[in-house]
């Protein structure tokens, strides 16, 4: 069997050894080792073959998501793997959306960033269990209640997020002060929201308000 080319990706040179050191272990091949998107794609223009790339998404001079935006237009047979702090679903949903085959935090096991290569090689996707559900959860809401909201509901939304009243958003609007609560209550609603509170985390978490 051949081996896997890998490409890692990290600012951080300490990190990119100890993975270098950790594949040399598995049917892998360190083909590449960058220190930023710049520097990758530059040796991926000299016609090095990469398989799957390890990618820090927080570099300088090009970041992760501009890496992935690039190898989606011209190096589509190169898959991604991100390789990040946060275990954030809307990050991670940004990541998919952005053309990664998978979503690995830093302080993964040995066994499980394995495992996650050789899915993603083999055209699969791997993302860990608990990064998972939160992703569905942000995309489901983005395919769905982000979309419901009318222009008068998303206009009342961003009132409630810069701290105006029921009575002050029915003054400023000309209309009821029941017809503001009627809004609010349907935009919580198509959000999932349990307060006004959490209804403006998440439409914040969606790009819905600034």
């Amino acid at each position: 069997m051949s081996q896997i080319k890998i490409a890692i990706v990290d600012d951080h040179q300490l990190f990119r050894n100890g993975i270098v050191s950790l594949l040399g272990h598995h049917n892998f091949e360190v083909v590449i080792s960058a220190a930023n998107g710049k520097e990758f794609m530059d040796q991926l223009e000299t016609g090095i073959a990469v398989d799957v790339v390890l990618l820090d998404l927080s570099m300088p001079e090009m970041d992760g998501f501009e890496v992935l935006t690039k190898l989606k237009a011209k190096y589509k047979d190169v898959k991604a793997i991100a390789l990040s702090m946060h275990d954030d679903g809307n990050y991670v949903a940004k990541c998919v959306r952005s053309g990664a085959s998978g979503y690995l935090l830093k302080n993964t096991d040995e066994e499980e960033l394995v495992q996650a290569i050789n899915q993603v090689y083999r055209g699969k996707k791997h993302f860990n269990q608990d990064i998972t559900e939160q992703m569905i959860h942000i995309m489901a809401l983005e395919g769905t209640a982000g979309k419901k909201l009318s222009p008068k509901e998303q206009e009342i939304l961003s009132l409630i997020a810069q701290g105006k009243t029921t009575k002050q958003i029915a003054h400023q609007l000309f209309i009821s002060t029941r017809t503001v609560e009627t809004h609010r209550v349907n935009v919580m609603k198509k959000l999932d929201a349990k307060n006004a509170a959490e209804m403006i985390k998440i439409a914040a978490s969606l790009n819905l308000i600034e």
